[in-house]
């Protein structure tokens, strides 16, 4: 048995009537973290396990669920202090409502020109083919958050939801729908007649390319998939397709996917959110990168870059 007092580590309604104690039926030598928020769970069932970040009393270093009490320092008859992260919401949950948010949007441009546009837009072949990208392009990443991702943590803030769909609901849904469905884009448009945007060949070229990554981004998910037990955050150094080269192929290969979609549109709203994806995925591979090296060491493959290969 291990007696803990836990003291509040922060401003909360949840907070009121700290500190509290709670009981761990195993010793301090045996217990976990994670044993002990369930316990301030069952106590105060509001601020339940997910909504909590254990440290050390007078330290900001969040406690690993998996670390042992006394290896972390705390003995029976201690104290702890929690903080209150707010209301949470699943990883999965937040993919889910990113995605969908495209494959409303997308359609209603699509299907009701005169809604948006004032008038009929007759569709030229790049139109439905842009169309049909999107749409298959998020329809994948749904059925990859239900039943190929895996996730290191449970949770993240409720208020994240929003920042997070904003990028996929405004840049990729709003901006980049409304101007390729109009009738800039439409079949009898000197934009697409007689161009290169009307050439077949152009446009199954610039459809197997983003064929290509499509699948390759699935394939790279799948491998990160087996590497990771379900229910457990383990992490592994993945090896094989596309991992031999840089660290993180699926964002590589997403990039390229969207590229294929920009380029063969012209669009400047493709483009730009074709930039401002690849920058955050850069600087997101960039610091996962510096994140694997310190944690792998002499298991690292040497050379292998973080996003592009041969290059960054």
């Amino acid at each position: 048995m291990t007696t803990l007092t836990i003291s509040s580590g922060g401003k909360s309604a949840l907070m009121r009537g700290f500190p509290v104690t709670v009981e761990v039926d195993k010793p301090a030598d045996v217990a976990k973290v994670a044993d002990v928020k369930a316990a301030l769970a069952t106590k105060i069932p509001a601020l339940y396990v997910e909504r909590q970040k254990l440290t050390l009393k007078g330290d900001s270093k969040a406690l690993d669920d998996d670390a042992v009490l006394a290896v972390a320092g705390v003995l029976d008859g201690g104290e702890v202090a929690v903080k209150d992260l707010g209301p949470q919401v699943s990883w999965r949950t937040v993919f889910m409502v990113e995605y969908a948010g495209p494959l409303v949007i997308h359609p209603l441009f699509y299907h009701l020109p005169k809604v948006f546009y004032r008038g009929p837009v007759q569709h030229s072949q790049l139109q439905k083919y842009v169309y049909a990208m999107v749409i298959l392009h998020f329809v994948k990443r749904e059925v990859e958050s239900v039943f190929v991702h895996r996730f290191s943590h449970a949770t993240m803030p409720l208020r994240n939801i929003f920042k997070n769909s904003a990028h996929y609901h405004i840049l990729s849904g709003l901006f980049l729908a409304y101007p390729i469905y109009g009738p800039t884009y439409s079949v009898n448009s000197p934009f697409i007649r007689g161009t290169m945007r009307s050439n077949p060949q152009f446009l199954w070229a610039l459809a197997g390319v983003w064929l290509y990554a499509e699948l390759s981004n699935l394939k790279t998910h799948l491998i990160t998939r087996s590497l990771r037990p379900a229910g457990s955050t383990k992490r592994s150094v993945p090896h094989g397709y596309g991992f031999n080269l840089v660290s993180f192929p699926n964002y590589f290969f997403e990039s390229l996917a969207w590229a294929a979609v920009a380029y063969m549109s012209g669009s400047w709203s493709a483009w730009f959110f074709w930039t401002v994806s690849t920058a955050q995925m850069l600087s997101w591979a960039a610091k996962k990168h510096r994140a694997y090296k310190k944690e792998f060491g002499k298991e690292f493959p040497r050379g292998r870059k973080a996003m592009i290969p041969f290059l960054f």
